[in-house]
């Protein structure tokens, strides 16, 4: 996570405003440090605490038609793994990453503290943009 002041790293998120629902901004340097920086984001602003054992491993695959619809899955699916097993992410690894594949491993650990409950990520405005530094979006989430 970049300090919100950080403006010029190459890596991080910023919660912004939205009237209705919870909005942030992520950025990366890469697709694949976008999609990280998207879940440290998420787990940032849910007020998410993780305990420090045991951890668990899984592996997350993902389809899509395109990449906005994968950076929508993929939030998706941490907000599931924690739902279903109390899972936070601590560790993400990207093995692959296309317009129209993800494959992940991710290190859970299980939440202490999960302040702010997120229903799910939208498409609600969503778009990947190039930058010159990288990629970034903004993410909004049902709250």
């Amino acid at each position: 996570m970049k300090d919100k002041s950080d403006l010029t790293a190459t890596e991080g998120f910023e919660e912004i405003e939205h009237t209705a629902d919870w909005a942030y901004r992520v950025w990366g340097k890469s697709l694949e440090a976008l999609f990280i920086q998207a879940a440290k984001g998420l787990y940032h602003l849910a007020g998410a605490r993780l305990s420090d054992r045991p951890e668990t491993i899984r592996e997350i695959r993902l389809q899509g038609i395109d990449s906005e619809s994968l950076l929508i899955a993929w939030l998706n699916e941490l907000l599931h793994l924690h739902e279903s097993e109390n899972l936070g992410c601590d560790r993400i690894e990207i093995l692959q990453l296309d317009e129209r594949n993800l494959q992940a491993t991710v290190t859970g650990l299980p939440v202490q503290q999960w302040l702010k409950d997120i229903k799910a990520a939208t498409y609600h405005n969503l778009a990947i943009r190039s930058t010159e530094t990288g990629f970034e979006a903004t993410i909004v989430l049902d709250v």
